[in-house]
């Protein structure tokens, strides 16, 4: 597998993504090089809407596909905004409303714990039958006040304790290293090794 297309549009995910899989020798192009339309993602769970992305992409180019599904889940708010951490605050996209949006709903909470979590699925063709699945969680807690110009979506509001320092703060390496997407791309090499 030396070509893959990832199915996202969203130019962080794509950074993040590309720099890990660099390694393992497999070129990654984002489905918009493919003219591949957006997936609609209507399923409660990431891994639904991961898989839906996946064969979506695969259908359309012909290529093996890569999705992720990953948002922000706070534990004071049962798990929200989950799936809908993109669009928390409706349409169009915007990562300081649905900051903002979060912010409010903390408003007095003193339960500030929360995790990002990503599910990433690697088809092999559209309908493979035995998807290559990985995860990985990254825990933390929501501040009030954004640090940081790194990141994207929640970094800046999202605290790491181990290292004081909000995902925003952290350089790509460090954050890469501990990262939801950072785990669950290293599980799927590990998988990728494996299946040789």
């Amino acid at each position: 597998m030396k070509k893959i297309v990832i199915a996202s549009g969203n130019p962080g995910k794509l950074r993040e993504i590309a720099r890990i899989l660099e390694p393992l020798d497999i070129a990654a192009a984002p489905q918009s090089d493919f003219g591949v339309p957006e997936c609609p993602e209507p399923h409660v769970t990431f891994i639904e809407n991961c898989l839906a992305k996946a064969r979506h992409a695969s259908a359309h180019t012909g290529l093996p596909a890569l999705a992720d599904d990953s948002g922000i889940c706070v534990e004071a708010l049962n798990g929200a905004p989950g799936v809908f951490s993109a669009r928390y605050a409706g349409e169009p996209k915007s990562d300081a409303r649905n900051n903002e949006k979060l912010i409010a709903a903390l408003a007095g909470q003193p339960n500030r714990r929360a995790h990002y979590y990503c599910v990433m699925v690697l088809v092999r063709y559209a309908d493979d039958p035995e998807p290559l699945i990985a995860e990985g969680r990254w825990h933390g807690e929501i501040i009030d006040m954004p640090r940081g110009t790194n990141g994207f979506g929640y970094d800046p509001y999202f605290l790491v304790p181990q290292f004081g320092r909000t995902g925003a703060e952290l350089g790509e390496d460090e954050k890469n290293a501990v990262s939801h997407r950072g785990q669950a791309l290293r599980e799927l090499a590990d998988k990728l090794k494996r299946l040789g």
